[in-house]
């Protein structure tokens, strides 16, 4: 038993490489002796962190079904995830562009990466002290948006804004970085608040990998991805920013639901 846990081990660190690669890629980005464009590098940072959420996804599941979960296992894979999801998103969210050449806009977009980083490491450190416990961890409910879901909306506005630049090179780049640089800026804000929050979000995987699921599921999940193959450039910023959308305006109309009656007797 205590071999098979070096595959999740491994599995887990490749989560970690795999967002070292995305800044190290990252950092090639307006740099004169590139070899690659800067599109190229921006898309391929944006893809490692869907790697590293693979990984990520993988590991526990594989701990579970070898039953060599640790607390060893629950700590490496929190400080992974602090790299992968906290350090490497915010460095791609400063090298989104080009977008308007603002001062006072760089110096914003740097403050706003910094507190997505801080609310990345404090969402990890309250799961770790809070949430992982052995009572929690079975649950399929989050507090607070999952910083692996965080990450992912601003590498699939880093996808977004290499490939669409790749596919249609006759675009203004300014333009277009300047409207993802936007994006990318506000957006970055309202995921890194809702990860530090109480709002709770599916556990997807979970979802996903537990328990066995009907045929119907499974034409669903064909059909939805031969949708998203249909419109690739889009297809990350779809899933990510709709499960970050999609579950914060079902929380706010159910509690905006459940204080009807109380409003009314008053």
């Amino acid at each position: 038993m205590k071999k098979i846990a070096i595959i999740p081990t491994l599995l887990t660190l490749g989560n970690a490489v795999c967002g070292f690669a995305a800044i190290a890629y990252a950092g090639k980005i307006d740099q004169i002796d590139a070899p690659k464009p800067n599109e190229f590098y921006l898309a391929l940072s944006g893809w490692l962190i869907v790697a590293a959420m693979i990984f990520d996804a993988l590991d526990g599941y594989v701990a579970r079904l070898a039953r060599s979960a640790s607390k060893f296992g629950a700590e490496l894979d929190s400080l992974c995830d602090a790299i992968s999801f906290g350090v490497a998103p915010a460095f791609i969210l400063l090298r989104l562009g080009p977008g308007w050449e603002s001062p006072l806009w760089h110096q914003t977009l740097l403050i706003v990466a910094t507190i997505y980083m801080v609310c990345a490491v404090l969402r990890l450190a309250r799961y770790n002290v809070i949430e992982a416990t052995a009572e929690n961890a079975s649950g399929k409910k989050f507090r607070g948006l999952p910083s692996p879901a965080a990450a992912g909306c601003i590498a699939s506005l880093a996808v977004l804004r290499g490939e669409v630049m790749q596919r249609w090179p006759s675009l203004d780049p300014v333009a277009l970085g300047g409207v993802v640089q936007a994006w990318a800026t506000f957006g970055a804000l309202v995921v890194a608040l809702l990860m530090v929050s109480r709002v709770p979000y599916p556990h997807v995987t979970k979802h996903i990998l537990r328990g066995r699921r009907h045929f119907d599921h499974l034409i669903l999940l064909v059909l939805a991805a031969g949708v998203l193959a249909l419109i690739q450039d889009l297809a990350l910023v779809l899933v990510f920013w709709g499960y970050v959308v999609y579950v914060l305006g079902h929380t706010a109309w159910v509690r905006i639901r459940h204080q009807e009656p109380v409003a009314a007797s008053q």
